[in-house]
C-alpha cells in the first residue's frame, strides 16, 4: 500500500480506490475529502474508465465516518463549508459516468454509509456494520445520507435509522435494500475479480449509457424517461460496439469491445 490517502489501482478501466488512513478507521477528514476530489476529477477525464471500485484499508473499516476531532470546535460556518465540500465530492462520486461500486468491509458509519449510498450499489463482507449515528453526537448526517438514505430503503426505515442512530448488521442492511450482496471477506475478493471480468466484457459505451438512463430517468415522468431511453438504445446503433456485439453473437464467439 502506498503512503498517500487513497491507494489507485487500474486494470484496464477497473479502477480500485482504497482509502488508505487505516489508523482512524478511514474517518473523512478535510484532507482526505480534498484527496478523493481530486482523484475523481482525474477519473472524469479518463476515457477508458469502465467502473471504479471503492474501499477502505484493512479489515476493520470500510469508512467509520467522518473525522469527529477536526469536526468538534468548528463553528457553524466553518460545519456549512464542510460539509458543502463533502456532498460536492461525493456528488462527484455519485456522477461518474461508469457503475461505481461500494465493496464495505467492517464499519461503514455517519460519512461512510452516505459514502457507500453515493454508489450505484454495495457489496459487504459478512462483519460490515452500518449506520447513521449522527443524532448520538448532536448533529445530523451532512453529507447527503437523509437525502440519499430514503431513495434507496424508503422513508420510514431511513427515519428510523437517522432519528434513533442504530446500527444494523450486513444481514439487515441485505434486508432492507441497503446492499445487494453479503459476503466472507475472501469472497469479496473473488467478487472484484468477478466483477472486473463481467464489466470487461461489455461494450463500455452501452454501460455507461445504460447507467445514464437508470439515473437520469429516475427524475423524470415515466413517459420522459421512456423517450430518453429510446435515444440511447438508438445512438447505441451509430457506434462500434453494437454492430461488434451483435456480429460476436451471430458468429459465436467473444466480442472485442
Amino acid at each position: 500500500m502506498s503512503d498517500t490517502l487513497i491507494d489507485i489501482q487500474d486494470h484496464d478501466g477497473i479502477v480500485r480506490l482504497t482509502l488508505t488512513r487505516p489508523q482512524a478507521l478511514n474517518a473523512l477528514n478535510s484532507d482526505l475529502i480534498a484527496e478523493l476530489e481530486r482523484v475523481l476529477v482525474d477519473l472524469e477525464s479518463r476515457s477508458h474508465l469502465r467502473a471504479v471500485l471503492i474501499t477502505g484499508a484493512g479489515d476493520k473499516a470500510f469508512v467509520a465516518g467522518a473525522d469527529i476531532t477536526e469536526m468538534r470546535d468548528k463553528t457553524p460556518q466553518q460545519a456549512r463549508d464542510f460539509a458543502a465540500r463533502a456532498q460536492a465530492t461525493i456528488k462527484r462520486l455519485e456522477s461518474l459516468p461508469v457503475p461505481v461500486v461500494a465493496l464495505v468491509n467492517g464499519f461503514c458509519l455517519g460519512g461512510g454509509c452516505e459514502l457507500a449510498l453515493a454508489c450505484d450499489w454495495a457489496v459487504a463482507s459478512d462483519n460490515a456494520v452500518f449506520g447513521q449515528p449522527e443524532v448520538q453526537l448532536g448533529v445530523i448526517p451532512g453529507f447527503g445520507g437523509t437525502q440519499r438514505l430514503p431513495r434507496r430503503v424508503g422513508p420510514a426505515m431511513a427515519i428510523d435509522l437517522v432519528t434513533t442512530g442504530r446500527k444494523i448488521d450486513a444481514a439487515e442492511a441485505l434486508r432492507i435494500g441497503l446492499v445487494n450482496r453479503v459476503m466472507t471477506q475472501s469472497e469479496l475478493e473473488d467478487y472484484v475479480v468477478e466483477l472486473t471480468r463481467q464489466l470487461g466484457g461489455n461494450g463500455p459505451q452501452a454501460v455507461r449509457s445504460a447507467k445514464q438512463a437508470v439515473h437520469e430517468g429516475m427524475d423524470q415522468d415515466q413517459d420522459t424517461a421512456l423517450a430518453l431511453e429510446n435515444s440511447l438504445f438508438a445512438l447505441c446503433f451509430a457506434g462500434d460496439e453494437q454492430s461488434e456485439g451483435m456480429t460476436a453473437f451471430v458468429e459465436k464467439r467473444k466480442p472485442s469491445f
